[in-house]
């Protein structure tokens, strides 16, 4: 009974929960039902409240477009007012400036440049608002032809007043260049003080309104012109004078020179108070340029607007630098192939210009400052190739020395004294000449500077560096040339021939002076080098010497019968014997020894070496009954050997 009870009290508690939750939920459908409904009234309220915006805004809109068109209207009919009283008075600009523009601005500038600017303004307004109109082209003739007759003014008085500077005033204009302290420097007046004003009017003018720089290039043509022409006058003025003293124009197209001519310190030998006008007419026109254009760039600088001044004043100078630069390197050119035909001395002709280009640099970096790159560099680009071609000559000379090739066709086939060497003598013989201006350039490269503040003690020391230099490449080279020779001999030979050469070249010049001045006792080391070829040659002998030596000979009494084997050992000793000396004495026959001395030196040291061996050797086995043919092997007497080395080095013989 228990459980039943339990089981009713279960329901009872069910049933109840569930009528709440029924409760509950119909809770919740009436207020999703209430809520529904005021959902509904909401969207029915904001459609209403847009529907009445929607009419609003219908409503103002078009009255605002409206107010505002009449707006817009109003401003329109104020400005097209104002633009038509703005035209009316460009109707009258032609009219009344026709007959001042036809009649030019000779003589009344100042109002010719008044009417110009009305017209120019005329221009711009038809071109902008009514470019069909009549009145443009009207106007754009009267602009156009007013602006030409500008541009025929600035060029007439230009060309009129433009005269090239007079030779005796630039040479008044450059006279303190040789007096470094003088400060009172001469002014030039290019243009009377109008005309450069009027021409100042007119370049601003043509510059702001005329949209044109044509003017510019007439400037620079016509002033360019003018200082060429001056620079000219100035070189005809020399060759005039050069000409009227006896002095030649252009020495430096003779084919042979003494001496480089110079302006003041470098002197041609037995001609010291002769000038080379050529390099002085240069010397001179360099100068002149940097004057005439610090002149004319003053002048450019009045002329010309700020912003332009820097390229037309690069135009102006390019024709006068140009022709300068030309000759400057046709100078260079001379020198340069001089060098290649091995006249080096020919480099000299140079010296003085470099000098003064140097001088003058600060001068032209100055006056050429502003301009494009590539015309400053021209100056720089000269003075380095003066400075490769001067300064460096002589190093080029010893590198030539050093690096001669060594070939088979252009080495000589009897060992004489090579080209090389003899050139080369002959070069530092020629040096001598010249030793204060090449001590003086070999001072420059070495300390990059000039070498007029050094002593004659220090420049005479770089010079004979320099000397040794060249005998040191030329003793170089040899060695490597004597190496072509497959005889080792003949090698020897070669060498000897040309230290022997050097030696005696050196001892008969002042060149052994100057080369002790930096290596000692030079003549001991030439001899050394000497005795050491004479070795190596006398060792081609030992072919004919071994054999009569009595090493590995047979041992054999007087009076006793030889052997087969000791019998055949003597032939092989003469025949070894006959077969070398025929065959030195044939090749070295065509051996060339230049230096009698020497020359006679070797044969009687060979005669000494091979008659005294052959001597003993042939009275030791004359009287040994060796062979049957006596003739064959004892072929030749100790006479007939001296004989016969006494015509070495003798084709004649």
């Amino acid at each position: 009974m228990i459980p039943s009870e339990d089981a009713a009290g279960r329901k009872r508690d069910i049933e109840e929960r569930l009528r709440q939750e029924q409760e509950t939920l119909s809770f919740i459908r009436e207020s999703l039902e209430k809520s529904d409904q005021l959902t509904k009234n909401m969207v029915s309220i904001l459609s209403s409240f847009e529907s009445r915006l929607m009419q609003l805004e219908n409503s103002i809109i078009p009255v605002h477009k409206q107010t505002e068109n009449l707006q817009r209207l109003q401003d329109n009919v104020d400005k097209t007012l104002s633009c038509l009283d703005h035209v009316i008075s460009y109707y009258h600009v032609a009219k009344d400036t026709e007959k001042i523009i036809k009649e030019g601005p000779a003589g009344r500038l100042e109002e010719y440049l008044s009417c110009m600017a009305k017209i120019q303004k005329a221009v711009e307004y038809f071109q902008d608002n009514n470019p069909d109109s009549p009145e443009l082209n009207r106007v754009k003739f009267l602009f156009e032809k007013g602006k030409e007759s500008l541009e025929s003014e600035f060029r007439n008085l230009l060309t009129r007043n433009s005269k090239p500077v007079p030779s005796v005033v630039i040479l008044d204009l450059i006279a303190g260049d040789d007096d470094i302290e003088t400060t009172d420097e001469m002014t030039l007046e290019h243009l009377p003080e109008n005309i450069l004003q009027d021409l100042i009017c007119i370049s601003g003018w043509l510059v702001e309104y005329g949209r044109n720089l044509d003017f510019m290039n007439v400037y620079y043509q016509i002033r360019s012109n003018q200082l060429d022409r001056s620079i000219r006058g100035l070189k005809e003025h020399f060759r005039k004078n050069s000409s009227s003293s006896g002095i030649l124009y252009s020495p430096a197209m003779q084919n042979k020179r003494k001496d480089t001519p110079s302006k003041k310190a470098i002197k041609r030998p037995g001609k010291e108070d002769i000038m080379d006008s050529e390099i002085d007419s240069y010397i001179h026109c360099i100068s002149a340029f940097v004057k005439l254009v610090q002149s004319e760039y003053q002048l450019l600088t009045d002329i010309i607007p700020e912003h332009h001044q820097k390229r037309t004043f690069d135009s102006l100078i390019q024709e006068a630098l140009d022709s300068l630069m030309v000759e400057g390197e046709n100078i260079v050119s001379t020198a340069r192939r001089a060098i290649m035909r091995h006249d080096y001395s020919a480099v000299l002709t140079i010296f003085p210009i470099l000098k003064h280009l140097k001088l003058m640099k600060q001068e032209f970096d100055q006056v050429l400052q502003g301009t494009a790159a590539s015309t400053k560099n021209k100056l720089p680009v000269l003075i380095t190739s003066m400075e490769t071609t001067g300064a460096k000559a002589l190093e080029e000379f010893a590198d030539s020395i050093k690096n001669d090739p060594d070939k088979e066709y252009n080495m000589p086939k009897d060992g004489t004294v090579h080209e090389l060497t003899s050139n080369a003598i002959l070069f530092l013989q020629q040096l001598l000449d010249f030793q204060e201006t090449a001590s003086a350039m070999l001072a420059s490269q070495e300390i990059g500077t000039s070498s007029s503040s050094y002593n004659s003690e220090f420049n005479r020391r770089l010079l004979s560096n320099y000397i040794c230099k060249i005998l040191g490449n030329l003793q170089l080279n040899l060695h490597s040339k004597a190496k072509v020779y497959e005889d080792a001999a003949l090698g020897a030979v070669f060498l000897l021939n040309n230290f022997n050469y050097i030696l005696k070249s050196l001892e008969k010049s002042e060149l052994i002076q100057l080369v002790a001045v930096s290596q000692k006792h030079p003549d001991k080391a030439y001899r050394s080098h000497i005795d050491e070829q004479l070795q190596t040659y006398q060792r081609s002998w030992l072919k004919v010497t071994m054999p009569l030596t009595e090493g590995n000979l047979p041992a054999f009494q007087p009076g006793t019968k030889l052997k087969d084997k000791e019998r055949q050992a003597i032939k092989d000793r003469f025949k070894a014997f006959n077969d070398g000396l025929e065959e030195l004495c044939k090749i070295q026959k065509s051996w060339a020894i230049p230096d009698k001395e020497q020359r006679d030196t070797i044969r009687r040291a060979q005669k000494e070496n091979v008659t005294v061996a052959y001597r003993v050797f042939w009275q030791r086995y004359s009287n040994v009954p060796f062979t049957k043919n006596v003739e064959k092997y004892m072929k030749y007497k100790v006479e007939q050997v001296e004989e016969m080395i006494e015509k070495l080095f003798d084709t004649s013989a």
